[in-house]
C-alpha cells in the first residue's frame, strides 16, 4: 500500500500541475455541454482558456532556470527560462479578453431581443 502512496505523490509532484490544467479543461468542457444559460456557457469558455494558458506557460518553466535576462555570470542559453510561451500566452490574454467582451455584448443583444438567456427558451426546445 506504501508503494502505490509513494508513486502517486511522485506522479502529483511530477506531473500534478498537467493534471490540474486537464481538471480545469473538463470542467470548463461540461460546463459548456451541460449548462443551458448562455452566461454560465461564457464563464466556462473562459476556464477552458485559462486552463490552456495555465499549461502552455508550465511548458515554459525550467527547473534551475533563470529569468531570460542577461547576467555577468551566466553565458550559456541553456540556464534561461524559454520566454516565448509566456509572450504567445500574453496574447492568448487579450484575445481571451476580446472574445469575453463580444461574447458578452452578443448576450446583452440577446438579451433585449429575446428578453431571457436561457438556452431553452430561446430555441424553443425546452419541452414547456
Amino acid at each position: 500500500m506504501t508503494d502505490i502512496i509513494d508513486r502517486l505523490e511522485f506522479f502529483l509532484a511530477d506531473r500534478g500541475i498537467y493534471m490540474l490544467a486537464l481538471i480545469l479543461f473538463a470542467v470548463g468542457i461540461y460546463g459548456m455541454i451541460a449548462c443551458g444559460n448562455y452566461m454560465k456557457k461564457i464563464m466556462c469558455m473562459n476556464i477552458m482558456q485559462v486552463s490552456i494558458i495555465f499549461f502552455f506557460l508550465t511548458f515554459g518553466q525550467k527547473e534551475g532556470g533563470t529569468l531570460p535576462i542577461a547576467l555577468e555570470n551566466i553565458f550559456s542559453a541553456e540556464a534561461y527560462i524559454n520566454p516565448v510561451p509566456h509572450a504567445l500566452m500574453l496574447t492568448a490574454i487579450v484575445v481571451s479578453l476580446g472574445t469575453t467582451g463580444v461574447g458578452l455584448a452578443l448576450l446583452m443583444k440577446i438579451k433585449d431581443i429575446y428578453g431571457t438567456i436561457e438556452e431553452e427558451e430561446i430555441t424553443g426546445k425546452g419541452g414547456k
